[in-house]
């Protein structure tokens, strides 16, 4: 199959890498030139723009930051949708809005191509070794032509219900880690001010009930002071913002979530949109004086597990 990859950023750099070293013919577009010539290096061929890329290719994935950006790519001037051919499947790997998603795919639907949305989760260090998890929302046939993709792209893929339900449940866990984030940055913070040993707090978090895959990995690099998980707090602010729309649109009241995009909103305003998202400890560095680091730990995360096929992860019924 002829793969189209759309957006080379932190993390569709790191998938369609996944894609280029387990042989699959491969065909990029992005705004930087440069990461363009990178891939092509490795292999790749370049699209001069979407519509040259879906001409060419019988999958086209999009990875980008905003639905915004994704139906600029799908609809506008030399977009995907002015070239794209009965079959073609489009793929949305981003974490974008459920509705959004589902309108541009009855988009692709009505040019006679096939949608699926699959965005992903576990962290940059994962996506650039094929070990990520997938959420895949579609038709059970698109599903099922994608797997093979899919579990070169990632090791575990959950089919998720029709369009709109991977969305869903991905802005939802992207809650949950945030929620985690500022746990363990307020766990950290006082710790220090109670004289405990930053290191042994770590491993004291790491074999208890408290552990968490946030503590275990942005934890580590916070401790380690470059803060750097390839995240930024404009994307975290992104994405809870539709975790508590999601809630506000059904009605449920939520506590909790009002307070997490407050905390979110002011680490944005103080430090500015691009700033990486565990740096939302410097408020709490900020207000008490304290330094929260430690000798010992990685500036960045790295996947230390062999990349391995992926497989589908069944759901109890």
């Amino acid at each position: 199959m002829k793969v189209g990859f759309i957006g080379l950023g932190n993390v569709g750099g790191k998938l369609a890498g996944s894609l280029l070293r387990n042989g699959h013919d491969v065909t990029v577009r992005d705004l930087d030139d440069a990461l363009c010539a990178k891939f092509q290096a490795l292999g790749a061929k370049i699209a001069s723009s979407p519509a040259e890329l879906a001409q060419t290719c019988e999958l086209v994935i999009t990875c980008l930051p905003s639905p915004a950006a994704c139906s600029a790519v799908l609809e506008g001037e030399d977009g995907i949708l002015s070239t794209l051919t009965p079959g073609t499947i489009w793929a949305e790997m981003s974490t974008t809005v459920a509705s959004e998603v589902a309108r541009m795919a009855e988009l692709v639907q009505a040019k006679g191509g096939h949608a699926i949305e699959c965005p992903v989760s576990g962290g940059c260090h994962r996506a650039a070794t094929g070990n990520i998890s997938i959420f895949a929302g579609c038709d059970r046939e698109t599903f099922e032509r994608m797997l093979p993709v899919l579990t070169t792209l990632g090791r575990r893929v959950l089919h998720t219900g029709p369009i709109g339900t991977a969305s869903t449940l991905k802005v939802m866990t992207n809650y949950l880690a945030t929620v985690n984030l500022i746990s363990v940055a307020e766990a950290l913070t006082t710790m220090k001010a109670a004289g405990i040993d930053l290191a042994t707090t770590y491993k004291a978090i790491e074999i208890s009930s408290g552990t968490s895959f946030v503590a275990e990995t942005e934890g580590q690099v916070i401790l380690n002071g470059s803060r750097d998980i390839s995240f930024t707090m404009d994307l975290v602010n992104k994405d809870i913002g539709l975790f508590q729309s999601i809630a506000e649109a059904h009605g449920v009241p939520l506590e909790m979530s009002p307070l997490i995009n407050e905390i979110f909103q002011d680490g944005e305003q103080r430090y500015g949109p691009r700033e990486l998202s565990p740096n939302i400890i410097k408020r709490l560095e900020d207000a008490t004086g304290l330094d929260i680091t430690a000798p010992g730990f990685p500036p960045e995360m790295l996947d230390d597990e062999p990349e391995e096929a992926g497989y589908e992860v069944e759901v109890p019924r």
